[in-house]
C-alpha cells in the first residue's frame, strides 16, 4: 500500500511539472501578477500606426500638450488621450483636473532628442506611462522601450536606463534615467485619497496645438471630439502662461504656473503635502499658504537653516528655492521625477522671489 501511494504521488508530481512546462512566469509587485495588471506590450493597445516609435496616433487617439509641463530631468514628452467610444463628454471646470470618464487612457511617452537644439536629428524613447481609468479608479502602468526602439514592455517594478544627449547649451549630458514603479506613480497622483491625473486641467490645455489638419485651441478640439461638454467662451477660461516664453505672461504668472504643475500635485488641499501648510496651486491667493514669511512645519536638513519657505527679496534665505536647487535626496523637491536640478526653473523662482517687496 505504501509503495502504491508513493507511485501515485510521483505520477501526480510528474503530471504537474509537464502541464506547467513552457508556461510564462508572472512577475509581481506587492503580490499582484503582472498579467492581471495590463497587456505586456504597448503595441497591444493599438495607440499608434505604422512604425510605433514614430508615435503617429491611430484613429480615436488625440495628441495634446500642456502650456507648462512638469520638469522630468529635461525629458521631452509626447502626450495622447484615448477617449472611450460612446462615453458622455467630461463636464467642463476651470479649477480642477477634468473628470474624464471610465475607459479613458492618458498616454505619455518620455524621450530625449539626440540634440535638443535640433530635434530633427532623432530621439531616444525611454518609457511610456499610461493612466487608465477603470471602474475602481485610475491606474498607472509604466512601459519601458527596448534598445531597438521597436516595443515597450510593461515593467511594474520600474527600471533604469542610461541616456545621453546634446543639451541646449551644446554640452553633452549623461543620465541614469529612472522609471518609477507603479506604487511610486501613485505617490504624485493622490488627491483626497484617490489617484487622479495631474496635467489635463483646462488652464493647461487652453493653448493652440498643431494637429495634422492645422492649429486649433485644444479645448475647442476636445469639445469637437466629444471629450469635453459645452465650453464657456474661451476668452473667459483661465490660461496658464508658457513659463519659458518671454511674452506669455507676467513674472508672477509664470512662476505660479511653474509651481502649479511641479509642486501643487502634492502641495494642495487633500494632497500628500497639505499638512505642510504650503499650498501652491495656481488659484491660491493666501500669501502665507504660498510660503511668504511662513515658517516650515518641520525643520531639519530640508530647511537649510532658513526661517521661511519664502523670504521676500531674499532667494538665498528661502527654503523653497534651497530645496529646488539641491540634488541631495534628503533635501530636494520634488522628491520624485527628478535627479537633476532644473537650472532654468530655479532661476525663474529666484527672480520671482527677488521681485517681492522686502
Amino acid at each position: 500500500m505504501q509503495r502504491l501511494f508513493i507511485t501515485i504521488c510521483v505520477s501526480a508530481l510528474a503530471l504537474f511539472v509537464a502541464c506547467n512546462q513552457g508556461q510564462p512566469k508572472e512577475t509581481t509587485l506587492g503580490g499582484t501578477p503582472t498579467a492581471s495588471v495590463g497587456p505586456q506590450k504597448l503595441s497591444e493597445y493599438g495607440f499608434f500606426t505604422g512604425n510605433m516609435a514614430d508615435l503617429v496616433p491611430a484613429k480615436g487617439v488625440l495628441p495634446y500638450d500642456l502650456a507648462t509641463p512638469l520638469f522630468s530631468d529635461y525629458a521631452h514628452k509626447a502626450r495622447f488621450v484615448k477617449f472611450p467610444e460612446g462615453a458622455a463628454p467630461a463636464p467642463f471646470n476651470d479649477s480642477n483636473v477634468l473628470a474624464l470618464p471610465v475607459g479613458t487612457i492618458l498616454v505619455k511617452t518620455f524621450y530625449y532628442p539626440t540634440d535638443m537644439r535640433d530635434e530633427s536629428k532623432g530621439r531616444r524613447l525611454m518609457e511610456t506611462r499610461l493612466l487608465v481609468h477603470e471602474e475602481a479608479g485610475w491606474k498607472a502602468l509604466p512601459y519601458i522601450w527596448n534598445d531597438e526602439q521597436t516595443e515597450a514592455v510593461l515593467e511594474i517594478t520600474g527600471g533604469r536606463k542610461d541616456v545621453s544627449w546634446v543639451h541646449i547649451d551644446g554640452s553633452t549630458r549623461n543620465l541614469n534615467y529612472v522609471i518609477p514603479n507603479m506604487n511610486q506613480c501613485k505617490g504624485c497622483h493622490i488627491k483626497d485619497g484617490n489617484m487622479v491625473p495631474i496635467g489635463p486641467k483646462a488652464r493647461n490645455l487652453n493653448k493652440d496645438y498643431t494637429y495634422a489638419e492645422g492649429a486649433q485651441n485644444q479645448l475647442l478640439k476636445w469639445h469637437e471630439a466629444g471629450i469635453l461638454a459645452e465650453l464657456p467662451p474661451i476668452a473667459s477660461v483661465t490660461k496658464l502662461p508658457i513659463w519659458g516664453v518671454a511674452n506669455s505672461g507676467t513674472l508672477n504668472e509664470k512662476a505660479r504656473a511653474y509651481l502649479d504643475i511641479n509642486c501643487a500635485h502634492c502641495h494642495q488641499s487633500g494632497a500628500p503635502a497639505n499638512t505642510s501648510g504650503l499650498l501652491l496651486d495656481y488659484h491660491q491667493q493666501n500669501p502665507a499658504a504660498l510660503g511668504i514669511l511662513k515658517s516650515p512645519v518641520a525643520a531639519g536638513r530640508g530647511s537649510g537653516g532658513h526661517l521661511y519657505d519664502i523670504d521676500p527679496g531674499h532667494p538665498e534665505k528661502s527654503i523653497l528655492l534651497f530645496r529646488m536647487d539641491s540634488e541631495d535626496p534628503g533635501i530636494m523637491m520634488p522628491e520624485l521625477s527628478r535627479k537633476l536640478i532644473h537650472k532654468e526653473g530655479v532661476e525663474l523662482i529666484r527672480e520671482w522671489i527677488v521681485s517681492m517687496p522686502k
